[in-house]
C-alpha cells in the first residue's frame, strides 16, 4: 500500500473470509491514489472497497493501517456527517485528523490560476496543497459551488487543484460535481436492503427545497447506480435536468454494467414499483448565478416531494436520501419516520465505507 504517488491495493475483492494475520488479503490495483469520482474506478475496485466496508462494519478487520500518520481534512463548507465520520475513521484507524475550516482560524484560499492577488484571498492552493503534504499522509477536501457559473464549477477547480499540487493522496469530501463517499455509502445501503443489485429498479428523484442545492449528490448517486447494473430512472422537471457531462458518464457507466438509465418528468409515476426512492433536491445549471430565478421558477413544483402514498406505490421501497433532510418539505415524516426509511443506516455507512477507502489507499 503507498501513502504516496503510485499503485493502491484495496484488500478483500469480495471473498466471505477475512485475511488472518498469516494469510495475504487477497487486491486490487489501482490506477490512480485519489479518490474523487468513481468514474476512476472499476466496478470491481469499487465492490472490493464496499467489501471491505461490511468486514469492517461487521467487526472482522482489526488493523491500524493510519497509526503514527495524520490526515489532514480541508473544509470551505460546513459539515456534520462528514467531518464527524471522517474524523472518527481517522482516529479508529489509528491516525489523527488535522481538520482545517478555511477563512476560520486558517488563511483564505485562492484557487484560480493566473490572478493577481489584490482582494480578499491569502493564500493560493498552489502552496497550501504542496505545505500541507508536506506534513500528512493524505488530504480531504470539501468544497462546494458558488453556484456562479457552472462551466467553470463543473471543472472542479478546487479539489482539482489539490490534486494536482499535492504530493499525497487527495479524497474528495464533496466537491462541485462529485462526493463519491457518499456513493460507496448509498450502494453499500442497497445490497445490505436488497441482497442483489443487478437490475433493481431505483429512482432518483427531483424534490422541492426553497433555494437552489449543488448537484454532487445527485451525479454520483445516478453514477453509482448505472456503474452496478440498476434500473435507475432519474425523475425531474424539464428545467433540472442533470448538467450533459454529468449524464455522459450515468449512460457510460450503465453502458459498462449492463444498467439501464431513463428520466421521467413525473416522480409518482416513477417510484411506482421502485425498491429504492431516494429524494434529493438541486438547482438549475441555466440559473448558476440566478438564483432568485430559480427560487421562482421551482415554486411551480412543490408538489415534488415524497410522502406515504408515493413509498406505498413501490414494491416495498426503501426511502433514502444523504441528509440533512427538510422535514415536510422534500419528504414527510410519515416516511421518515416509518419502518422503512434507510437514511440512518445510509449515514452510518459513511463512516464504514470511508474507513474502507483510507485502509485501501493509504
Amino acid at each position: 500500500m503507498v501513502s504516496g504517488s503510485g499503485f493502491g491495493s484495496v484488500p478483500f475483492s469480495g471473498s466471505d473470509k477475512p485475511a488472518t494475520r498469516n494469510q495475504k488479503p487477497e487486491t486490487i490495483e489501482l490506477v490512480t491514489n485519489h479518490f474523487l469520482n468513481t468514474a476512476d474506478f472499476t466496478r470491481e475496485q469499487l465492490d472490493a472497497m464496499i467489501s471491505l466496508a461490511s468486514k469492517i462494519k461487521a467487526g472482522d478487520y482489526h488493523e491500524r493501517p493510519l497509526a503514527g500518520r495524520s490526515v489532514g481534512l480541508v473544509f470551505f463548507n460546513p459539515s456534520l456527517r462528514t467531518r464527524a465520520s471522517m474524523d472518527i475513521a481517522i482516529y479508529e484507524l489509528g491516525g489523527n485528523a488535522v481538520t482545517l475550516d478555511v477563512g476560520k482560524g486558517t488563511w483564505s484560499l485562492e484557487h484560480r490560476e493566473a490572478v493577481v492577488m489584490d482582494s480578499d484571498k491569502t493564500e493560493h492552493i498552489k502552496e497550501a496543497a504542496r505545505v500541507l503534504s508536506r506534513y500528512v499522509a493524505a488530504i480531504g477536501v470539501r468544497a462546494f459551488p458558488e453556484m456562479q457559473s457552472y462551466d467553470d464549477e463543473m471543472r472542479e477547480p478546487i479539489i482539482q487543484g489539490f490534486a494536482d499540487h499535492s504530493d499525497v493522496p487527495v479524497f474528495n469530501l464533496e466537491s462541485a460535481r462529485h462526493h463519491p463517499f457518499q456513493a460507496l455509502a448509498d450502494v453499500m445501503t442497497i445490497r445490505e436492503k436488497l441482497g442483489s443489485l443487478d437490475g433493481q429498479r431505483v429512482v432518483l428523484s427531483w424534490a422541492y427545497h426553497p433555494k437552489p442545492l449543488p448537484m454532487a449528490v445527485p451525479n454520483s448517486f445516478a453514477l453509482i447506480a448505472a456503474q452496478f447494473g440498476l434500473d435507475l430512472t432519474i425523475a425531474c422537471p424539464p428545467e433540472y435536468d442533470l448538467g450533459d457531462e454529468a449524464m455522459d458518464e450515468i449512460r457510460a457507466g450503465a453502458s459498462a454494467s449492463g444498467g439501464r438509465v431513463r428520466v421521467s418528468r413525473d416522480h409518482r409515476e416513477a417510484c411506482m414499483g421502485a425498491r429504492i426512492v431516494y429524494a434529493k433536491s438541486w438547482g438549475a445549471k441555466q440559473f448558476y448565478g440566478r438564483a432568485e430565478e430559480d427560487i421562482s421558477l421551482r415554486q411551480q413544483y412543490k408538489h415534488w416531494r415524497i410522502d406515504e402514498s408515493v413509498l406505498a406505490s413501490t414494491d416495498r421501497g426503501w426511502f433514502m436520501h444523504c441528509l440533512p433532510v427538510r422535514r415536510n418539505v422534500i419528504v414527510t415524516d410519515g416516511v421518515l419516520d416509518g419502518p422503512q426509511n434507510a437514511a440512518i443506516d445510509e449515514a452510518e455507512n459513511r463512516l464504514h465505507v470511508q474507513k474502507a477507502v483510507l485502509a485501501s489507499i493509504l
